[in-house]
């Protein structure tokens, strides 16, 4: 073989080589933008918008896309496709695309504890009343269904027995609206819309206060690749929701919390003021997943798809990171820095 076309092979080999191990290097590097869903507006979702506003993502050194999106399987089906690199949500549609085979895992929950009261037409008066009555919800199976279902069992109802209805409505300002002109008969529904619904003439049937089933609310759902690929961009996205999370429950920074909550919640300054009090009471001070929350989910969730019985939820749930943050100090000191309660 000529010389020069052993050098000119030899050459072509190795830049072929070069571009491959380039672009596996390419695929395995982290995003330069990490885009984060959401499915739902709540007042529970202000650490992650305030996170973006207050620099806190970027001081951890992720830069972070919140991303909404109308409704949690959707969410997931992004996180499936790697179009959306986090979630923030519920850990049912979560638990149903685990069931379909996709390895996610849940690294913190924002809450752990049923937030819903239960909102009605004015003609309903009794638990009773509810059979054969329509609910509004975000999706089926999602978290403001489970909250439906245990006001059911809390009400001593059964959804086939009593034949009581589920219509996917849209988020809880749409679920009020469907209340109040008659569409729906009732919905399960934060404190901020609560008050919007007595202001139309609803009834408030019962109040979160009479649940005490733990569940797993918002919360942070990633690839398991993340977990292995990028954990280090997993950590700086938890860091920067924890100090937002810390600096929205500093009495010094209410009026910024009020600001921020008004804007994306689209309220007036009472409505923010009840969308501040669902913050306080709902969210969880330290974002420890919870075993028994995700195990009452499934118990919800496998009456309507059996596979999510046969999840192994002690699988799903990573709390190292958690961990990680709370044994190092870090959590403790963010809420000694700030002036609020860690209680």
């Amino acid at each position: 073989m000529p010389r020069n076309l052993q050098v000119m092979i030899t050459f072509l080999i190795d830049l072929a080589f070069s571009s491959v191990m380039a672009n596996t290097a390419l695929a395995a590097a982290a995003p330069a933008k990490h885009a984060v869903g959401y499915a739902t507006f709540t007042a529970r979702i202000v650490p992650l918008w305030l996170a973006q506003e207050q620099g806190f993502f970027t001081k951890y050194g992720i830069d972070v896309e919140p991303v909404f999106i109308r409704g949690a399987p959707t969410l997931v089906a992004g996180l499936a496709a790697n179009s959306i690199h986090i979630g923030r949500t519920g850990g049912s549609a979560m638990l149903a695309a685990i069931a379909a085979g996709h390895d996610f895992k849940l690294l913190a929950a924002f809450n752990t504890r049923n937030t819903y009261d239960l909102v009605v037409r004015p003609n309903i008066k009794r638990a009773e009343d509810l059979r054969g009555k329509t609910f509004g919800i975000t999706s089926i199976g999602g978290t403001s269904w489970m909250g439906v279902i245990l006001w059911l069992e809390h009400l001593g109802l059964d959804e086939k027995r009593d034949n009581i209805r589920f219509q996917v409505i849209g988020d809880q300002s749409v679920q009020v609206q469907c209340v109040e002109t008659g569409l729906c008969d009732a919905a399960a529904v934060d404190g901020v819309y609560t008050k919007q619904a007595k202001n139309r003439g609803l009834t408030v049937l019962g109040e979160y206060s009479q649940l005490k089933s733990l569940l797993i609310g918002q919360s942070m759902v990633v690839p398991a690749t993340m977990m292995q690929q990028h954990p280090d961009a997993a950590e700086a996205y938890l860091k920067g929701e924890i100090e937002a999370l810390v600096f929205s429950l500093a009495p010094k920074n209410k009026l910024v919390v009020l600001k921020t909550l008004s804007k994306w919640l689209k309220v007036d300054a009472a409505g923010a003021e009840d969308a501040y009090l669902d913050l306080v009471r709902g969210v969880d001070r330290k974002p420890f997943a919870s075993l028994e929350g995700l195990r009452n989910a499934q118990r919800l969730l496998k009456t309507r798809n059996p596979k999510v019985g046969e999840v192994k939820t002690e699988d799903v749930i990573d709390n190292r990171l958690m961990r990680k943050l709370d044994d190092s100090g870090f959590i403790d000191k963010l809420y000694a820095s700030y002036g609020a309660s860690p209680k």
